[in-house]
């Protein structure tokens, strides 16, 4: 196509006089379908309208494209506009809608599309979010920018390029693509959790769905158990429970809590007995106890093995525990006897037996400790997690230093911490 510029925005051509060489007035433009391509989504074919009659054009016939005007082959190539609601179209599915940003890990509204050419083509290249977009779609980037001069400011812009866009409407998956959606499982935990946060309740299974389960499972143990329990409610009960069985039984204990009910016993009959059964238990205590704080997966040894029977055990268990930084002796009746670590397993002799590599001074918490009570603990004697003992001095579980401080505070303060981490 000759006349191509190096890009242009939706905004600017919609509404552009489309004319044939002949000089016959095909109407204007008013969308733009789109199809995905190897790297940007390709537009496909112009939807041009005149006298209420919209009609489509495929791209091919286009043989000038600017915001003055558009000119095509002729009109042998105008076909009746497809009404079906597959067809992904820019004006009608992305603009003003919502999108998940991968690399900036936030929600944004988007307010203008950036076209570009390529040879033969013309694709989408970017969304832009910011206060330019804004105001180029009401008419007044102009008029703002020779302000903004005269006081020696600059009007701000704010462009995603489209391999950090997520879409959420269900129709524009199909323009999602993989490096997106690989994006999205290599973002940590808390910032999809964020993304989350943010998103209108009918688009949560979207962000949601291009997850697989365990990531799900991890972001959402982010966000506070109401949330999260929200979030659970938006998703269909299979999906839901195939989620819950990726997550610690004590993450998704709290989310159950959270969820009515009846359909909580729903997801539990979904979800993998022995998953589920660690689940139940949990759910049996008090929220703001040990037993409702606690993960009831932990390294447990018998007195009778050995430095390298505890270490293939170790290696069997420990590969989806949330802690493995101890290992508990415990007796027949499962009671702790001791405790050791994985470092003194790994520097042990294979023939030394547990129970001379052991602590004795074993700290623990009853199951109806309140959180204070565990918190006191884990600081003074500096414990990366404390166990939790029944009535008759059983053991049940583990509450880890990480479940103590996610008790106390509140998510977004969580995040801070994590993002100053992050800087360093």
């Amino acid at each position: 196509m000759s006349g191509a510029v190096g890009f242009v925005f939706l905004s600017a051509v919609l509404g552009a006089r489309v004319t044939a060489e002949s000089g016959e007035d095909l109407g204007r433009l008013t969308d733009l379908a789109v199809t995905p391509g190897e790297r940007f989504p390709l537009v496909t074919h112009l939807l041009i309208t005149r006298r209420g009659r919209t009609r489509s054009l495929p791209w091919e016939a286009v043989t000038l494209f600017r915001r003055e005007i558009i000119l095509a082959r002729g009109v042998s190539g105008l076909r009746e506009a497809p009404s079906g609601t597959e067809e992904l179209l820019l004006r009608r599915d992305l603009l003003d809608k919502q999108i998940v940003d991968v690399d900036g890990a936030r929600v944004v509204r988007v307010n203008d599309l950036k076209l570009g050419h390529t040879p033969g083509a013309l694709v989408l290249r970017a969304a832009d979010v910011g206060l330019r977009g804004m105001l180029r779609r009401l008419g007044f980037l102009k008029p703002v920018e020779r302000i903004a001069a005269w006081v020696g400011k600059t009007v701000p812009g704010a462009e995603i390029g489209w391999e950090f866009v997520q879409p959420l409407e269900g129709r524009l998956h199909r323009l999602a693509l993989t490096l997106t959606r690989d994006r999205l499982l290599d973002m940590h935990p808390a910032d999809l959790a964020e993304i989350i946060a943010q998103l209108p309740h009918r688009n949560i299974p979207a962000v949601i769905g291009a997850l697989d389960p365990e990531t799900a499972g991890e972001a959402i143990g982010e966000l506070e158990p109401e949330v999260g329990g929200m979030v659970l409610s938006q998703l269909k009960a299979e999906h839901a429970s195939d989620i819950l069985e990726e997550m610690e039984p004590d993450e998704a204990a709290d989310l159950l809590a959270e969820v009515d009910e009846t359909r909580a016993n729903h997801l539990l009959t979904l979800m993998d007995a022995e998953e589920a059964e660690k689940v139940r238990e949990l759910l049996e205590h008090e929220e703001d106890t040990a037993g409702g704080l606690m993960n009831n997966e932990f390294l447990a040894l018998t007195q009778d093995m050995t430095a390298d029977q505890a270490l293939r055990q170790v290696r069997a268990t420990a590969g989806d525990m949330e802690s493995i930084a101890y290992s508990y002796v415990l007796d027949s009746e499962g009671r702790p006897l001791g405790v050791l670590s994985l470092r003194e397993l790994l520097l042990s002799g294979p023939e030394t037996p547990v129970t001379a590599l052991m602590s004795e001074n074993l700290k623990s918490v009853d199951v109806e400790a309140e959180p204070e009570d565990i918190y006191e603990i884990i600081v003074k004697y500096r414990l990366a997690a404390v166990p939790v003992l029944d009535a008759e001095g059983r053991m049940d579980g583990i509450v880890t230093a990480d479940d103590v401080m996610q008790h106390f505070l509140p998510f977004t303060l969580r995040l801070k911490q994590y993002r100053a981490s992050r800087r360093f």
